[in-house]
């Protein structure tokens, strides 16, 4: 019984505002969602189509996948849509059903879970946190050749440390692995690459052309703020899509997603305001926290930070920061990291400047 307790508490999430809190409603720095909110325009598709749910949604998702198709720059027959992305990691793993998988660390904990969950032995590639925990592909190529294992997984950027990994060293990793007569998939998490100006250096999709051991997911949740809704899809060649295609719930993302997402993937100012904000609010963010004794701030890239605190430990930072009604991510059961790091996200002015103010009083 103990070991189930501790083996569900290191799969363990932020976000969960159900709790009661002491001020009656927790300003949640726990979730990495937009802090811009649901759009209007979201919110109206989903009232507009409440009826519709006496249907069953399109099994196609005809709708959804012409959005994404056009949105991303995508074939449509590269494209599988996802009751979330996490619903794809399970997938893509069911299918595959590897022996192995490695996984560098810290890294999401959903990509550990998905692969017990299909059977596979976990290898970790442990990152280094004196060279801030920076992902060499080369090395992590090297590593997958050396332990022979079936599928290797990436957050690009990282969960939670925030890293980026440009095209070109993904293609590293490709090239190498690439020599092998098996050679190992690569699943690249692309889930918070909408945050910034410049993600198609980052991107993984050209790649799709030339590796056909290559898969790529995205989440919708968190850019268009829908984490109880679900949305997500996949990319990879049609060989693996057709498979995906057949292994997966035929109904797996609802009607009231489905044209969410479509209404959420035309909203251009949504978007651009979106990056502007985060980029501006965690440039803010960073800058002050690097001023409060006790916090060092990793660089953070998209909508989240990675904190390393010097005098309490995460248990004592996290229960702190809830009596002051604040939420945030107790990273200590990331594999990886030690007992003194903490997560939190990028929200707006007058919400960073409560997480600041509380974090000044815990830190005091």
């Amino acid at each position: 019984m103990q070991e189930e307790g501790i083996a569900i508490e290191k799969f363990v999430h932020g976000g969960n505002v159900y709790a009661p809190s002491p001020s009656g409603a927790w300003l949640d720095f726990s979730a990495n969602i937009n802090p811009m909110g649901l759009a209007p325009e979201v919110r109206r598709a989903i009232a507009d189509n409440i009826d519709g749910i006496v249907n069953y949604p399109d099994p196609e998702a005809r709708e959804l996948k012409a959005a994404l198709g056009e949105h991303y720059g995508v074939p449509l027959e590269r494209l599988v849509p996802g009751n979330g992305a996490a619903e794809l990691f399970y997938l893509f793993l069911q299918t595959v059903r590897p022996a192995s998988v490695l996984l560098p660390v810290p890294s999401f904990s959903e990509y550990e879970r998905a692969s017990l969950a299909a059977g596979a032995k976990v290898e970790y590639f442990p990152l280094d946190l004196a060279s801030g925990l920076r992902l060499d592909m080369m090395a992590l190529a090297e590593s997958a050749v050396e332990k022979g294992v079936e599928v290797v997984i990436i957050g690009n950027p990282n969960n939670p440390t925030g890293q980026l990994i440009a095209t070109e060293e993904i293609e590293v990793f490709l090239q190498v692995v690439g020599k092998l007569s098996n050679p190992p998939w690569l699943l690249v998490d692309e889930s918070f690459l909408d945050f910034r100006r410049d993600s198609e250096k980052y991107r993984a999709k050209e790649l799709l052309k030339e590796y056909g051991r290559l898969f790529i997911v995205q989440s919708l949740t968190k850019f268009y703020a829908i984490p109880g809704l679900r949305l997500g899809f996949g990319l990879g060649d049609r060989d693996l899509i057709q498979r995906l295609e057949l292994g997966k719930d035929v109904w797996n993302v609802n009607l009231l997603a489905q044209k969410a997402g479509a209404a959420a993937l035309g909203l251009r100012d949504y978007a651009r305001q979106t990056v502007e904000l985060v980029a501006e609010e965690r440039k803010f963010l960073w800058e002050e926290l690097a001023k409060v004794r006790g916090i060092r701030p990793y660089h953070p890239t998209v909508n989240f930070m990675l904190l390393r605190l010097e005098q309490l430990t995460s248990r004592e930072f996290t229960a702190a920061m809830r009596e002051q009604g604040i939420l945030v991510r107790d990273c200590s059961n990331y594999p990886g990291l030690d007992e003194y790091h903490v997560r939190v996200a990028v929200r707006r002015r007058r919400e960073n400047e409560r997480l600041l103010a509380a974090i000044a009083k815990v830190c005091s």
